[in-house]
């Protein structure tokens, strides 16, 4: 039986997700998968470990080929990322990029093409993919009042603001939702930034499930 710790929680080890990913709303581009795992922490303590891979397929990856598989480690008693790796595969340029949080220190060491910094960081700071799962601990969901938290990425310091834009019914190929539909605004050194918006479709329950995201990216 699940402890009552873990039935609170809108995530468990377990939990896959699994998304089409499509391109200006007409071509099926690829597929994405995220899932959570149980893991160990150095000193013995629970920890989830986030997986998100993605893959391009049909004709698209035949012309821009996409293999990119992001983790995290995330501590679930302080709410906090310990580590980040990502490993990306876009046409021909390849990415690898690590991410070692002290909390305790106030600090994270980049780790990008061999070369580290160590970087000063806000308290609870998250990664790219921790954040999301942090959203969906959240239960503050009101439209005007905007969810403000850290992330640190590519070697800087973001602040991003979640707002509530409302409810929505959405209809999706596993069903029909009652949903929160919200937008980031990502910010970088107090000033927002005209890029990683991003919507999100978020389960109107306990769980907060994502159902659909959508932003805008460039190709190539």
């Amino acid at each position: 039986p699940a402890s009552s710790a873990s039935s609170q929680r809108p995530f468990n080890p377990g939990e896959r997700l699994t998304y089409t990913i499509s391109w200006s709303k007409v071509l099926s581009a690829g597929t994405a998968v995220m899932e959570v795992k149980k893991d160990k922490a150095e000193g013995g303590g629970e920890v989830f470990r986030f997986i998100s891979t993605a893959r391009t397929i049909g004709m698209v990856d035949s012309v821009y080929r996409v293999r990119d598989t992001v983790q995290s480690l995330f501590d679930v008693q302080t709410m906090e990322s310990l580590s980040y790796s990502l490993n990306q595969s876009h046409g021909k340029r390849k990415k690898q990029r690590e991410l070692v949080f002290d909390h305790e220190a106030g600090a994270v060491t980049f780790t990008e093409n061999a070369k580290k910094t160590a970087i000063a960081i806000p308290r609870q700071t998250q990664d790219a993919l921790s954040s999301l799962y942090y959203l969906r601990t959240k239960r503050d969901f009101i439209v005007g009042t905007p969810i403000i938290f850290d992330i640190h990425d590519g070697g800087k310091n973001w602040s991003v603001e979640i707002h509530v834009l409302g409810r929505e019914k959405l209809k999706t190929p596993v069903g029909e939702f009652d949903t929160i539909k919200v937008r980031t605004f990502p910010k970088y050194e107090g000033v927002f930034m005209h890029k990683g918006e991003i919507f999100i479709w978020l389960t109107d329950d306990d769980r907060k499930v994502p159902v659909l995201m959508k932003s805008t990216i460039t190709i190539g």
